[in-house]
């Protein structure tokens, strides 16, 4: 059942998905989750702890692999808070900050820049059909699990490596899965990249699992990558230098987040929310004349680039 409906709906996506204005691959909409096996118990390489399915999907317990290879987590990190919309932040976002398709890349962002997407949330600055989760969780926390888990995350390093930008002609088919995460289906289809990013894992039975060692690979049209290299740089008139505000490398200045090797599907939305109004208030007005220019096509190269840079 489970591959008949991933084929419906590659099928259905792929029969609409080089519209220009198609942006379900950068907006997933994840489906109702599948009945989980609560007996079999799951490992994951170099880790000495196990799982059963429900527990990896558990959002107020989420696995912690290798709990020897970070600082403590806050219990907002570890098991979250107000039940049932203070999620656990580590069941998206991982114990490393690394993250998964459905949410952020948070390792070593500033805290006071993550203190204050907390608070967009809440006020209605930052919407859209990925934020429905956020939103609910910003409403029911107190300042100080929110200080607790931006301190957190702001005092981790990105692991080089996580995400990886691959320029393609073609991709597998795909079907979006547990997570929000896309899946090649395994008939061996391919199509066009085209005018898209498409982010599968690097393994996807590790993906499943939530292994925090295991990362993804956001594919991308040839050429997106010098394009994007052009843009970062001033973009002959279409945007100003990403220098100018996060830093000679890129990698943040003050309060002003870094960007690289984040997540390249993760940037497209980000920019894409600013250029419509789902992300606004604060320092996001300063971004607006960055962006008014952009098409698709300049945030896909924008995007791609500042993901193929070292974290």
């Amino acid at each position: 059942m489970t591959r008949l409906i991933g084929t419906l709906v590659a099928v259905l996506w792929s029969a609409t998905a080089m519209a220009a204005d198609n942006l379900d691959w950068a907006y997933p909409v994840t489906p109702p989750p599948e009945p989980l096996n609560n007996v079999i118990r799951k490992q994951v390489p170099g880790s000495t702890k196990t799982y059963t399915q429900a527990q990896i999907d558990d959002p107020f317990n989420p696995p912690d692999w290798f709990p020897n290879e970070h600082p403590p987590m806050p219990d907002i990190v570890a098991r979250g808070g107000q039940k049932p919309a203070g999620r656990a932040c580590a069941q998206c976002h991982l114990p490393s900050g690394d993250g998964h398709p459905e949410s952020a890349s948070l390792a070593g962002l500033n805290a006071n820049y993550l203190v204050r997407q907390m608070a967009a949330f809440k006020n209605g600055e930052r919407k859209g059909v990925r934020a429905g989760v956020m939103i609910a969780m910003a409403k029911v926390l107190s300042d100080a699990e929110v200080r607790a888990a931006a301190d957190y995350f702001a005092s981790l390093k990105s692991t080089p490596g996580y995400n990886k930008v691959i320029e393609v002609d073609k991709v597998p088919a795909t079907y979006v899965g547990a997570g929000g995460m896309r899946f090649a289906l395994t008939d061996g289809v391919f199509e066009p990249v085209g005018n898209r990013i498409i982010v599968l894992p690097q393994n996807a039975d590790r993906a499943v699992l939530r292994d925090p060692k295991m990362g993804f690979a956001d594919f991308v049209a040839k050429g997106s990558i010098a394009r994007g290299a052009a843009l970062a740089a001033g973009g002959n008139g279409k945007t100003v230098a990403c220098a100018s505000c996060h830093g000679a490398a890129l990698k943040g200045l003050n309060d002003v987040p870094g960007i690289t090797g984040r997540p390249a599907t993760y940037i497209f939305r980000q920019l894409n929310d600013m250029k419509t109004g789902n992300r606004s208030g604060g320092d996001v007005e300063l971004m607006k004349p960055a962006v008014a220019k952009l098409d698709q096509t300049d945030m896909i190269a924008l995007s791609a680039y500042l993901g193929s840079l070292d974290p």
